[in-house]
């Protein structure tokens, strides 16, 4: 696959643990309420496709489960936060956006992600009347990351950020097959939508 960007291509902020995870198959979800400075301050689908740009500043080991603590560690072995370019290493694409309510529906993820539990209930209850939204993501990885400049408009506490400079067109191939994928979308569907 190779995307070609007429319009200005969009970025996901995502802790880089995250992405990390996403990159490797060990999950294909995020979380999502919106961040402090965005201007409505809720979450919105801005796009269907999107890079996928890491996040490091607010990464918290304690809210991972232990068996991804040396992930996190591998994604800061080269970041330092004056860091004057950002590297984008994968693409999603998004196949659904499910909300989430009540703790009972989130609990049934527990499986599906590297957060732990306070993770997934501080997500949740942050704007309590707001719902979360659970993006279920068919990820690629580029065949070449793409290094862009760090711009201010990149920082913050956002959701999306729109790439100013636009991105080359770059290959990219899907981290999982389509049928395991499709396996894994199911089974997150039957655990939360089909009770």
């Amino acid at each position: 696959m190779s995307v070609e960007n007429n319009m200005q291509p969009v970025a996901l902020k995502e802790w880089a643990v995250s992405v990390k995870a996403l990159q490797e198959g060990k999950q294909i979800i995020v979380m999502r309420k919106g961040g402090i400075i965005e201007e409505t301050r809720d979450f919105r689908l801005l796009s269907h496709s999107f890079y996928l740009m890491p996040a490091y500043e607010h990464q918290r080991k304690e809210l991972l489960k232990p068996l991804y603590y040396d992930d996190m560690d591998e994604t800061l072995v080269n970041w330092s936060p004056d860091m004057g370019e950002m590297t984008l290493s994968s693409y999603a694409e998004v196949s659904d956006d499910i909300e989430i309510q009540d703790q009972e529906t989130l609990d049934r993820l527990r499986d599906h992600h590297i957060w732990n539990d306070t993770f997934a209930e501080e997500r949740l209850k942050w704007k309590r009347k707001n719902p979360l939204h659970l993006l279920i993501l068919k990820v690629y990885k580029l065949d070449k990351p793409i290094s862009i400049p760090m711009k201010p408009a990149y920082t913050g506490c956002k959701s999306w950020v729109r790439l100013e400079d636009g991105i080359p067109e770059r290959n990219m191939s899907p981290v999982m097959p389509e049928s395991k994928f499709a396996e894994e979308r199911d089974r997150i569907r039957r655990a939360i939508i089909d009770l």
